[in-house]
């Protein structure tokens, strides 16, 4: 397996945020919608969701070991930031 390129992790954090973003609309719809079949279908999709953002991660985790490590980042050299939030997601975020 090789490392991911910067341009595929951006991709992969950028995709993270999406499904997270979708997990979280549909169960607020699940909470609005009057039709027990549409909610249903809503609490299905963000179950869906969630776990396209859980598969994600977990690529990301595996290609983590990958990456070439680098002592501390020069002046204007990027670097990716993970951080865990409380529902246990990682938000990734690029810092200069």
């Amino acid at each position: 397996m090789q490392p991911l390129t910067t341009k595929e992790v951006e991709y992969i954090v950028d995709s993270m945020s999406n499904e997270d973003l979708l997990t979280k609309q549909c169960l607020a719809a699940a909470v609005h919608v009057q039709d027990q079949q549409i909610a249903n279908a809503c609490l299905q999709l963000a179950q869906r969701h969630q776990q396209h953002y859980k598969y994600l991660l977990t690529l990301l985790q595996q290609h983590e070991s990958l990456a070439p490590q680098q002592g501390q980042p020069q002046p204007n050299q990027q670097t990716q930031q993970g951080q865990q939030n409380q529902q246990g997601h990682y938000s990734y975020q690029l810092t200069q």
